[in-house]
């Protein structure tokens, strides 16, 4: 029997708050290591959660897994149970405080946006620069190099400055690059959700033709629940650093989903000091969200057929320029229904250091079925993604006041439009009566996105 792709023992990784990695120094790293095999036995037998251990985070508690070769493997859990820290020591990006990782086989790993370009060079000397640190030869590169472009979309601006690039074209070519190595392990984080949904769908079918080809092994994480029962093979559930459930992933995305605790509805949520990856929220900070109701008070719930409005509160930590919101209403699956974005009404904001904003949008006619709904919020400007917060809560949609004599039209659909129709019937003669108007729905659409500034 081969050996596995990846293999996993007893993998932890502390991160000391407010100071980094514990690893601070090789004096420390000597005085440390008794105390990390102990501290790290300890955490383990005793089963403590990562927050709970005194002034260090435990990104990590003692996770082991074996991933076969050929295998499609989605990684499940909530924000800070260690998904993208487990896949930046697989990518070799960061060292664990204990245990292994063994990896067998060429990776390709995509985890941020831009990661590996250079915001000065041209697109085509990006992509050079980006396969050699992938393991490319030039010549490898130069056979490929149609397919890349082509792929990525981003031909008449190949020879501009990836700074000028939008996050969804920078997305394009680098998961372009990296699907182009031929990886025998290719790693990617919650980065496609930058691109549109066109794009998004060409990631997945190219994910699926590297894992079809000679037993190349993909490593998936995701929020888009619905993407990862469709493309995986396998999932594994992460809680708290520790591996929780492996297995089928239906089964796992429904583990997850009940009994996840969530942010539910609720009138007000305070999500300031939800864990973020990397720099997120180091210059611009999502603080709390909250849903009103059509009378703009706050309310634990939307009633099918009202308006949704939502506020979100957020902070300006250093000078941002060109800073756009994204909040994504999603189906307790992770499907994307639709994203609400400040980009083109009223356009990027220039925030000072210090500001404090409180946006407000409203959309007079979304009417989706009775349900709970999941809530992203992103902001972003031009390449960096200045904060992100998968799953900063939910909503919850419940029925309308209907007549009960009158069935109500749910059924299956998820969103409901409220059409204009003109039906006309046929006279006796089989002439058509003009102006037999049978029944009308009238309704006016105004603009989806209306944020503003509260004082």
């Amino acid at each position: 029997m081969s050996q596995p792709a990846i293999t996993i023992e007893n993998l932890s990784k502390r991160f000391r708050l407010g100071g980094g990695a514990a690893e601070a120094s090789f004096r420390d790293l000597l005085a440390g290591v008794g105390r990390s095999v102990a501290g790290s036995l300890r955490l383990r037998s005793q089963h403590v959660q990562p927050h709970e251990r005194g002034g260090d985070f435990w990104a990590l508690c003692g996770l082991s897994a074996q991933i076969h070769r050929g295998e499609v493997v989605g990684i499940v859990g909530a924000n800070g149970a260690g998904k993208s820290t487990l896949l930046k020591i697989l990518s070799r990006i960061t060292r664990p405080t204990s245990g292994r990782a063994i990896v067998r086989g060429r990776v390709a790993s995509l985890l941020e946006v831009g990661t590996g370009f250079h915001p000065e060079l041209t697109g085509r000397e990006n992509i050079f620069l980006n396969a050699t640190i992938l393991g490319m030869t030039r010549a490898e590169v130069t056979r490929r190099f149609d397919a890349i472009v082509d792929f990525a979309g981003v031909e008449r601006f190949l020879d501009t400055p990836v700074k000028h690039y939008s996050s969804g074209m920078s997305v394009r070519l680098a998961f372009s690059v990296a699907a182009h190595l031929d990886p025998e392990i290719l790693i990617i984080d919650e980065v496609l959700a930058v691109g549109d949904a066109s794009f998004q769908d060409k990631c997945l079918g190219k994910m699926r033709q590297v894992a079809a080809g000679a037993g190349r092994t993909v490593l998936f994480v995701s929020h888009n629940l619905a993407a990862v029962q469709q493309l995986c093979t396998r999932a594994l559930l992460l809680e708290g650093g520790q591996l929780t459930d492996d297995g089928d992933p239906g089964a796992i995305v429904a583990r997850y989903l009940a009994t996840a605790t969530g942010r539910g509805a609720a009138d007000h949520a305070d999500v300031s000091n939800l864990p973020r990856n990397g720099a997120m929220g180091s210059d611009l900070r999502f603080l709390a969200w909250r849903l009103l109701d059509a009378d703009e008070r706050p309310t634990q719930n939307l009633r099918f057929g009202e308006p949704l409005t939502i506020e979100v509160t957020f902070e300006a930590r250093a000078r941002v320029r060109n800073a756009i919101l994204d909040l994504g209403l999603l189906t307790s699956e992770g499907a994307m229904i639709s994203v609400l974005s400040t980009e083109h009404a009223p356009g990027p904001l220039d925030l000072p250091a210090g500001e404090r904003v409180v946006a407000r949008l409203r959309v007079d006619d979304l009417r989706l079925t009775p349900g709970r709904y999941r809530l992203d919020l992103a902001a972003r400007a031009t390449l960096a993604s200045l904060d992100h917060l998968p799953g900063a809560g939910s909503i919850e949609v419940t029925p309308a006041l209907f007549n009960p004599n009158v069935r109500p039209g749910y059924h299956r659909a998820l969103l409901h439009v409220a059409p204009r129709w003109d039906i006309h019937t046929g006279g006796a003669g089989g002439d058509v009566e003009t102006n037999a108007e049978i029944h009308r729905v009238a309704f006016n659409t105004p603009s989806p996105l209306a944020p503003r500034r509260v004082a």
